[in-house]
């Protein structure tokens, strides 16, 4: 069974098949020309977009995580203010 890829990951799977090819375009042409240049800028485009969908990535994963632990905290901070008996039946 195939498991799911969100959007992200497909982005992020694309953004390296891209930069792969051309990287190997890249080494195919002569290092003083201006494809060859070009080449290397749009590589570097395509590192910076893929740091910043890593990092998003990254986001999307912790995003629950950082969830429990906001209402974790709500609820800690309520207990001072419940008196004892409410403050067991509360969490």
């Amino acid at each position: 069974m195939m498991e799911s890829t969100s959007l992200l990951e497909q982005a992020i799977e694309r953004i390296l098949e891209m930069s792969a090819d051309l990287q190997i375009k890249r080494m195919a042409t002569t290092q003083y020309s201006l494809e060859f240049h070009e080449h290397g800028v749009a590589i570097a485009a395509y590192g910076r977009v893929l740091a910043t969908l890593t990092k998003l990535q990254q986001q999307e994963e912790c995003s629950p995580a950082l969830t429990l632990l906001g209402a974790m905290q709500t609820c800690q901070g309520s207990r001072g203010v419940l008196p004892l008996d409410a403050q067991r039946s509360a969490c």
